[in-house]
């Protein structure tokens, strides 16, 4: 079938529930969806002129027929679709496989066994503890491990390295054991290693009894180097134990999850945390789609629905559309009640801003091309909670004269970077006095006015004309009353719905805070990159305006010169300015040079050279 005839024939779907199925010329299933309303959902993959991502575009590049199943309620098509997807695994469907599989703890064999975390059993000469499903939990057990018993993690060789060179740092630093040096026998060494094996094993509760009683019995035979070795390891499993904090109640089972994309993929990652710790971490990266609402809809029911074990309670950065239904599903599934919620404030909020991080951090280890201007304009969309990545910015700010006259300078960052061109500059044409507020409400009504001339066709609409795009993030120099007079004066216009900030600054004159219509304040000061990059923007745009302010009263001063002229008025003046530039050259000019100015009469030219010259 043509798109026209699958459009066609999606428009013929009830307003039902359920789920489609969309298949290739071979019939093969290429991607299954649910629907709250099947005519709506399917229809919009036809329709001509709607814009998709690269991979739905490559699906409907492909879509050949669908077929639909009527559902009874949202819940019944959220279970029926993650069974579907499971069964069938189509190509255009996210699917949930992350660079995991079983992990081991290593431990190699000899007289000076070592410790290490490992993907698969590919050593003979080794013996390996698991296997484990969490490659993150095993990286942890072995760190602390290593860190209690202060075992090496260098690649020098024992024994043949031993008394070769000086020890390294963390040797100097209470780390390691230092068995380079010579001084710790092999049979210590092996109790230690003995010791890291029963703690991964068993875990810490009776570790440090039995070393403190091995450590006494070894100063009753006044084997002081052996007990000074069990003294520094229970000093070290104290100290490793002291700064596993719990950050939650001990009873805590609860996955925060957080999406972040770039304009090429979009990551997923999950924290677990059980009794109170983090657990585990997983991260998932979905290619060729930009869409984050579309993976998060996709993702959530798939990654729980489908054998992952689900927790008490669930963090998300944002709802999906279908959350009460998938939590309807996830509490049926568990056998208890499962609450899906975004936090807003205070330690659980905090936790998805970090999973969040990881997935922007795992995105940048995906692509050399995920420049650091895009990581930190997903880190902005975070701090000030937008609800994508602010591409454009334009920032304001006003500048004053003594006279009691204002400009005011724009300047526009575009992904991450100042964008020159779009810079503007505004004089004020109806604002009295000194009154940065009117200033600004001029102004932004102005900027809007002219984007709503672009979209009539009465402006030129292009790259040529900034005032044809509309920003993603408007940003003020000053506090909540430029802020609120700002908002005031876009209520209503094409640019009123645009997330808007002002730049709050100490008492140093240095940036400390974002702040809303509302007063309500974001610091950004502990945030270092943000900090910076608002910090940036700001000085831009102050130095912007305070050049635009500076030009005007250079050229009002060379104006009021020529205007002390008799016969020379402020058109006259601002007709030799235009011709000549500076006052300086108007002085040089000859009478006939004068006389090329427009208006300017043989008797004039002669009077002004002769007036100049006096």
């Amino acid at each position: 079938m043509t798109k026209p005839e699958l459009y066609k024939k999606a428009c013929m779907l009830p307003l039902l529930p359920g789920v489609y199925i969309i298949r290739d010329k071979s019939d093969t299933i290429i991607y299954i969806g649910k629907a709250k309303r099947l005519r709506t959902r399917v229809s919009q993959y036809f329709r001509e002129g709607v814009p998709h991502d690269a991979k739905v575009t490559q699906m409907i590049e492909h879509a050949f027929t669908f077929d639909v199943i009527v559902c009874q309620s949202e819940f019944e098509a959220l279970v029926l679709e993650a069974s579907q997807i499971k069964a069938h695994t189509p190509k255009y469907n996210i699917l949930l496989k992350d660079d995991k599989g079983y992990s081991y703890v290593k431990v190699t064999r000899g007289e000076w066994p070592r410790l290490s975390a490992a993907l698969q059993k590919d050593d003979d000469n080794a013996d390996y503890i698991g296997p484990f499903t969490s490659s993150f939990a095993v990286r942890e057990m072995v760190e602390t491990a290593q860190d209690c018993f202060l075992l090496p993690r260098c690649n020098r060789e024992f024994p043949r390295d031993i008394g070769k060179g000086r020890p390294c740092l963390n040797a100097h630093i209470g780390k390691c054991m230092a068995v380079c040096s010579g001084k710790v026998s092999c049979e210590a060494y092996n109790d230690a290693v003995q010791g890291a094996i029963r703690m991964i094993r068993y875990g810490k509760k009776d570790i440090v009894r039995q070393l403190r009683e091995k450590m006494e019995a070894a100063s009753e035979r006044l084997d002081f180097e052996s007990a000074a070795i069990l003294r520094d390891q229970i000093a070290a499993i104290e100290r490793v134990a002291a700064g596993q904090k719990v950050v939650m109640d001990s009873g805590t089972e609860m996955d925060i999850v957080a999406l972040a994309g770039t304009s090429r993929a979009v990551c997923a990652a999950v924290l677990r945390y059980r009794e109170g710790r983090l657990t585990d971490k997983r991260e998932f990266v979905f290619h060729d789609t930009s869409d984050i609402n579309a993976v998060r809809e996709e993702f959530l029911p798939q990654y729980y629905l489908n054998g992952e074990s689900i927790p008490k309670t669930i963090a998300v950065d944002a709802l999906p559309p279908d959350a009460e239904a998938l939590g309807q599903a996830l509490s049926e599934t568990r056998g208890s009640h499962v609450e899906l919620y975004v936090p807003q404030r205070g330690d659980v909020a905090k936790l998805v801003t970090m999973a969040y991080t990881n997935a922007v951090e795992r995105l940048g280890r995906e692509s050399g091309r995920y420049t650091r201007e895009e990581k930190l304009l997903e880190e902005a969309a975070q701090v000030m909670g937008l609800k994508s990545p602010p591409r454009i910015i334009e920032s304001y700010d006003i500048s004053n004269w003594g006279d009691g006259s204002s400009v005011c300078g724009m300047v526009v960052f575009r992904d991450g970077k100042p964008y020159r061109s779009g810079y503007r500059r505004f004089k004020m044409k109806t604002v009295a006095g000194t009154d940065d507020y009117a200033s600004l409400a001029e102004t932004l009504s102005r900027r809007a006015a002219e984007y709503e001339a672009a979209q009539r066709g009465e402006k030129p609409d292009g790259e040529s004309n900034q005032f044809a795009s509309l920003p993603d993030l408007l940003l003020i120099d000053g506090g909540r009353g430029q802020v609120s007079a700002v908002c005031a004066a876009l209520k209503g216009t094409a640019l009123e719905h645009v997330p808007t900030f002002g730049m709050v600054k100490d008492d140093h004159h240095r940036t400390r805070a974002l702040v809303d219509g509302n007063g309500s304040e974001i610091a950004i000061n502990r945030n270092r990159n943000i900090f910076t990059f608002v910090t940036n923007i700001q000085d831009e745009t102050h130095r912007y305006a305070n050049d635009y302010r500076k030009r005007m009263m250079h050229k009002k001063s060379y104006a009021a010169t020529l205007t002390e002229i008799p016969g020379v008025g402020e058109k006259t003046s601002a007709a030799l300015l235009a011709h000549f530039k500076t006052v300086g050259a108007v002085r040089a000019a000859s009478i006939s040079d004068l006389e090329e100015v427009k208006g300017i009469s043989h008797s004039k030219a002669e009077m002004i050279y002769n007036a100049l010259r006096q």
